[in-house]
């Protein structure tokens, strides 16, 4: 489980940064920010927190609320960013998921004096940066962020779904299932989709 060890080895401000989206064929890329207050932080939100990808939808759910209510109590400071498709395909995905990253620290307001982003590659940011693998598991920081973009991403999709609901966005989230591609097929790439994305790019024809 997530602990603070590695927020307690940076010196000053830490704050915890992931990302959801970058694998879809559709939908913008999110990111978030999260800034806590480790000497007030609630056991009850520790244990709530970890890996987007290992908690069930609830738990997802559950654990989005808890980190709305730390922050009205001011034991949280978080802040999302967002890259569009339309950036994705100028940029490319990495490049995207950089700026989303940075919109997120931006939009924080105050910036942080360390960053640990989740993975092995460093966005440009306006402090120092530590990259870690599988930090989402790993530091209560990065697993609330990865909470609050998964959770912001998953209700986007939905949404979108709506519009579109040949691509069982609701379920996939844009990702490549058999569902999605066969509407692609029959239908078309939508504006939402990834045209620089080599699955949706075959269909630019249909």
């Amino acid at each position: 489980m997530p602990d603070f060890s590695l927020e307690t080895a940076c010196d000053g401000v830490v704050c915890g940064i992931d990302e959801a989206g970058r694998g879809p064929w559709a939908g913008p890329v999110t990111a978030a920010a999260v800034v806590f207050d480790r000497a007030r932080m609630p056991p009850a939100l520790s244990t709530r927190l970890d890996d987007s990808k290992a908690l069930s939808s609830r738990a997802r759910e559950d654990a989005f609320a808890a980190l709305h209510d730390a922050q009205a109590r001011g034991v949280a400071r978080f802040a999302l960013g967002e890259a569009s498709v339309a950036e994705i395909d100028a940029l490319n995905i990495l490049k995207a998921t950089h700026l989303a990253m940075r919109r997120a620290v931006d939009a924080l307001g105050a910036a942080p004096d360390w960053a640990l982003v989740d993975g092995n590659q460093a966005p440009a940011l306006p402090c120092r940066v530590r990259t870690v693998i599988g930090g989402d598991a790993r530091a209560l920081s990065i697993a609330a962020a990865s909470v609050l973009a998964k959770v912001t991403r998953d209700r986007l999709m939905a949404a979108l779904a709506a519009q579109h609901p040949a691509f069982g966005w609701a379920r996939n989230k844009g990702y490549g299932t058999a569902e999605h591609r066969a509407a692609l097929a029959k239908w078309g790439p939508t504006p939402h989709h990834r045209r620089s994305f080599a699955p949706v790019a075959q269909y630019l024809g249909v």
